[in-house]
């Protein structure tokens, strides 16, 4: 069962904007971007309020993604970044992404704070960062 209304065409823009942002940190860097972007959905809070749909996500400017600006979100989904999209608009999490609703690539270590909001972990190139329950309850809640 889906968490966000996702018609097949927004199951398909979730998975290029996992593939132009994670593809080099494999399958579950993918998913991580995947929950960010499920995140920011269902959050309804600071950046991120009347982000309704993933296509809003996508293209939210400015606080958007880096891929939709730079030109190497225009690749098309293959069927396995497509499935790894199901996964995410499913609910399902993985860790640091978990509750994330921003993420970045340092060119070394992760700050502990980005934009006041605190590191969750990192996962090969990208740092995480979720707000506080207090701040964004929607990104917390259960399905």
């Amino acid at each position: 069962m889906a968490v966000i209304k996702a018609p097949p065409s927004a199951v398909k823009l979730l998975a290029r904007l996992m593939r132009a942002e994670a593809e080099a940190d494999g399958k579950l860097g993918m998913l991580m971007v995947g929950n960010t972007g499920v995140n920011r959905v269902r959050g309804d809070c600071m950046d991120f309020k009347n982000i309704d749909t993933v296509r809003d996500m996508v293209f939210q400017s400015p606080g958007g993604f880096e891929a939709t600006q730079k030109g190497y979100f225009y690749q098309r989904a293959r069927q396995s970044e497509i499935k790894l999209a199901r996964k995410a608009v499913a609910g399902k999490r993985y860790h640091p992404a978990s509750y994330s609703l921003w993420f970045f690539k340092p060119a070394g270590s992760c700050p502990a704070q980005w934009f006041n909001q605190w590191n969750t972990g990192r996962f090969k190139s990208h740092c995480f960062y979720k707000p506080t329950e207090s701040n964004c309850p929607g990104v917390y809640s259960t399905y």
